[in-house]
């Protein structure tokens, strides 16, 4: 075996990523705990319940505390907007002196924190009023959004603005696995000029109070390559799919204009050039076949890259090279890229240590070519409620006992550990924590 360590840059961040309503718990005021109720919308009709406990019970400080001692830098969360406005206008302070406190209390533990200010739920009374759908809502969130950068600004200098934009509108207004639980293509397009005209007013209202902050968009890319390459069908499909769930949202925050899967482009000039960062999130990749058999996928089958390894709910697929290629398509945007998640779902924790491994890997490649990337937020600290999922699908590298509330730590979460502490990622690690890589990574 060659001995090699790969380094990364001295002021890299190395951090992990979370939800507020996914590790609050008892977010009751959300559209999302609403339809947590609804029979048949979560699986195996899980509740969030108290989640991580990081409301009631505090219980932030110990995870905070976990990720210090584990070598992290940073943390990215997210502020529930429900929870500091919780009916119109009327602003919750004992809500925001608890976001303080957690923003002091990453401080005092040396985590840079990444602040989210959409990240899916909402509060019920923006839920009732279609506001996404209407349009109302980007005056509402501008407004909310103020609130938050005045009272939490001083903590900050980094935020994102709405999480994974595609999901929200997918999956809540076309697929209708999350509320308001519409299929409806034409109103799910509407929904997207919606939630780009409101980062846009984000984005300047922050910059307005917080002339220095770095203000973004975390992105999900999920790269689609044709089953046969070559074949102009199939090269079309995957391309369609990509450009469309995607490149929707990074292409008309860049350009000003937002693609139609009908008709011209929608122009939303107030929204170009409103990034100073490019926050990816890369989970899986897919293989594409064209197929007149399925519309509602823009005439594409997917499927995952062969013999690549499937997690616990056979969404994600363990396959390193969507990582890099989601890298290099993030490069043309020409802005500093943090990985703002990337994680893999796996109760055994027997997939994990090759995922993080081989996907560093892939990060390091991308620092190696002088690529801005700037940091890395693991998916996720502790096991977490993930929607439609609910407690089926472990993220975390720390296990959580929904009951007792315990966190285990995972091996994983060693690896991690030693990643972040290094700075590095060596053949000596990799010996350690997955020998099978040995040979492919560090031959010799």
């Amino acid at each position: 075996m060659a001995e090699a360590t790969h380094f990364f840059p001295r002021d890299f961040l190395w951090g992990t990523a979370s939800a507020g309503y996914q590790y609050e718990g008892n977010s009751v005021n959300t559209d999302f705990w609403k339809w947590e109720q609804g029979e048949g919308h979560i699986a195996q009709g899980h509740k969030s319940g108290r989640a991580c406990d990081w409301w009631e019970g505090r219980r932030w400080q110990e995870d905070f505390d976990r990720a210090s001692a584990d070598g992290h830098n940073a943390l990215r969360l997210s502020v529930e907007w429900s929870r500091v406005e919780p009916t119109p206008a009327r602003w919750d302070e004992d809500a925001l002196d608890h976001y303080r406190g957690m923003l002091k209390g990453l401080r005092d533990c040396g985590l840079t924190p990444m602040v989210t200010l959409h990240h899916f739920a909402n509060p019920l009374w923006v839920a009732d009023r279609n506001a996404w759908e209407t349009g109302e809502v980007v005056a509402l969130f501008e407004r909310y959004v103020r609130k938050v950068v005045s009272a939490l600004g001083e903590h900050v200098s980094l935020w994102c603005t709405i999480n994974e934009p595609n999901v929200f509108t997918f999956f809540g207004w076309a697929a209708g696995l999350w509320p308001p639980g519409k299929k409806d293509i034409r109103l799910a397009l509407r929904v997207a000029q919606n939630v780009v005209k409101a980062h846009a007013a984000a984005y300047h209202a922050i910059h307005e109070l917080r002339p220095q902050a770095r203000v973004g968009l975390a992105l999900h890319t999920r790269p689609a390559e044709p089953a046969h390459p070559g074949s102009g069908l199939d090269e079309w499909a995957a391309r369609t799919q990509f450009n469309i769930f995607s490149g929707l949202f990074p292409d008309a925050v860049r350009t000003g204009m937002l693609r139609q899967l009908f008709g011209r482009p929608v122009s939303v000039p107030e929204a170009k050039g409103t990034m100073d960062y490019f926050g990816l999130n890369y989970y899986t990749a897919d293989v594409v076949r064209f197929d007149l058999t399925h519309p509602g996928e823009l005439f594409g089958r997917r499927s995952f890259p062969p013999g690549a390894e499937v997690d616990d709910a056979k969404i994600n697929a363990l396959y390193p090279p969507g990582f890099y290629s989601s890298l290099q398509w993030a490069r043309q945007f020409d802005l500093p890229i943090y990985v703002t998640e990337n994680g893999i779902g796996d109760a055994a924790d027997r997939m994990r240590p090759r995922y993080l491994i081989t996907h560093l890997r892939q990060l390091w490649r991308a620092v190696n070519f002088n690529w801005k990337v700037r940091g890395y937020f693991h998916w996720s600290l502790v096991d977490n409620f993930e929607w439609e999922r609910g407690w089926t699908h472990r993220f975390g590298l720390y296990a959580l006992d929904t009951d007792t509330l315990v966190r285990t730590p995972r091996r994983s979460a060693q690896l991690y550990a030693e990643i972040c502490k290094s700075n590095s990622l060596s053949s000596d690690i990799v010996a350690r924590y997955a020998p099978e890589l040995l040979e492919t990574m560090f031959p010799g």
